[in-house]
């Protein structure tokens, strides 16, 4: 009776075990199950602002600007071209990608080639940093691609290379180094242009270049003005004297965008200047005397850079070349001879879009002889 009674309890205890575990195994199970499948994938398309799931927006990877440092004897330099492979290895894998904007359809923007010349002396340096700024700013609200090419004496070098380091503006940094000292502001800073022209030519820096002062104001939409250019472009430039308390404006005179002649009025005294081509086939603006009657400054124009290793693209025979290594004077007298190809800016030329300073130069200047100078390259290092 007793060994009877117990043995029914035994099965129960057993079946409650049983049923407890599978509850637990169950819940378990369902669990797992439910936190690996909120991490899966959702089967809808992403939600993209202004364009279709997944479509990428367009990029020009034809202007992928690689940030390279390459190693010279004693130069540095920054490569623009579309990276490499291997030349994405040496620069960490990285480069700018300038997008286009939904207005834009023609296809990748042509870089501008800003080159900026410094002068030497006390007074100047003092100067160089407010006005390096100021234009630095400027060039800031450019849409890329824009390389800042900043010439100046090497004693100068270090200090101006902090400035542009902080600017957030691609540049190369020219140390000038010249063989004598020069007479004049001007002289030195034809030189200083030459030099400029002269890496650009090196490297192929393939663009359109123009020169700008520090101590000039500029309309922003005016860079993009001149990133038209297929050839050369010229435009009225603004020259304020503070010393003379003058205004001078000269520049083309246009129909259209086709150069039809140039002036200069003093708006202090009214007085106007021109002089306008006689015929289609005038392409010299020189008149009966064989003189050229008008000089084109270089805040005035600016032209594609392929001129200088490429003249043949232009209609220059390459039995002409660059002679002296003074490119400077070269380009002036092309975009003065050849207006077919000399585009106004803007239309009809009928807006003031640079403004120059006329600095007094410092009397700190030395004063000797003036010979062509061999630039050495800084950059900006990551």
């Amino acid at each position: 009776m007793g060994t009877g009674a117990v043995a029914p309890e035994r099965p129960k205890q057993r079946r409650g075990g049983h049923l407890w575990k599978r509850a637990v195994l169950h819940f378990s199970l369902c669990f797992v199950m439910g936190f690996f499948t909120g991490f899966a994938p959702s089967s809808s398309s992403s939600w993209r602002p202004g364009g279709g799931a997944g479509t990428p927006p367009p990029l020009l990877a034809a202007e992928q600007l690689a940030a390279s440092r390459v190693a010279g004897s004693r130069d540095q330099h920054i490569s623009l071209a579309p990276p490499s492979p291997e030349g994405a290895a040496a620069a960490g894998g990285g480069g700018a990608v300038v997008d286009l904007d939904d207005d834009e359809e023609s296809g990748p923007r042509r870089m501008l080639i800003v080159v900026t010349t410094t002068r030497s002396g006390a007074g100047e340096r003092r100067r160089r940093r407010p006005e390096l700024l100021r234009l630095a700013h400027t060039l800031r609200l450019v849409r890329p691609p824009v390389v800042w090419v900043v010439v100046e004496p090497a004693a100068d070098a270090p200090a101006t290379a902090e400035v542009l380091r902080g600017t957030g503006v691609m540049y190369r940094h020219l140390a000038f180094r010249p063989e004598e000292n020069f007479t004049t502001a001007a002289a030195e800073a034809h030189a200083q242009r030459n030099a400029a022209l002269a890496h650009v030519e090196k490297h192929r820096l393939s663009g359109v270049v123009h020169f700008a002062d520090a101590a000039g104001v500029y309309d922003t939409h005016f860079f993009e003005e001149i990133r038209q250019i297929e050839a050369f472009g010229t435009w009225p430039v603004a020259t304020m004297s503070a010393g003379e308390k003058k205004v001078v404006v000269e520049g083309p005179l246009c129909s259209a965008s086709k150069v039809v002649g140039w002036f200069s009025r003093n708006f202090n005294d009214g007085t106007t200047r021109s002089v306008t081509y006689n015929t289609e086939v005038d392409l010299n603006p020189a008149g009966a005397a064989g003189t050229r009657a008008h000089t084109i400054d270089v805040s005035g124009f600016a032209f594609n850079s392929s001129i200088l290793w490429d003249p043949e693209r232009w209609g220059r025979p390459t039995s002409l070349p660059d002679t002296s290594q003074d490119s400077i004077k070269f380009v002036q007298e092309v975009v003065l001879e050849d207006r077919t190809k000399l585009k106004g800016i803007p239309s009809d030329c009928s807006q003031i879009m640079v403004w120059q300073y006329d600095v007094p130069s410092s009397p700190n200047t030395p004063k000797t002889k003036t010979k062509t100078a061999t630039p050495k390259t800084h950059h900006r290092r990551r």
